[in-house]
């Protein structure tokens, strides 16, 4: 049986995959091999796997998706609004490596 060719990345993927988002609880997660990325708000489950399994090489279990919804803000007593954000929590297959999120790439 030949082996599955692994995508190559494309532009695409650059842009559904942002950042990574690294705060005390996607710290914890990483614990449990997830990792948190900040997401384009358009993007879907599908689209958020294949571009890490792209991007990193590594062979993605599960995705669940989080927007989390601009805070209303005053500056200077003029109220603005921070802009909504999509989270992407992407859990790796069992015997995968860790993404390192601190190197680029």
């Amino acid at each position: 049986m030949a082996k599955k060719q692994q995508a190559a990345p494309d532009a695409r993927h650059y842009d559904i995959v942002l950042a990574p988002h690294i705060t005390e609880k996607s710290t914890m997660l990483s614990e449990n091999n997830a990792v948190v990325f900040r997401v384009a708000p358009n993007a879907t489950k599908p689209e958020i796997k294949a571009a890490v399994e792209a991007l990193f090489n590594r062979k993605v279990a599960s995705v669940n998706t989080i927007v989390a919804k601009g805070k209303t803000k005053r500056w200077k007593g003029a109220p603005y609004r921070r802009s909504d954000m999509k989270k992407a929590i992407v859990r790796l297959a069992e015997g995968q490596d860790p993404i390192d999120v601190t190197s680029g790439i």
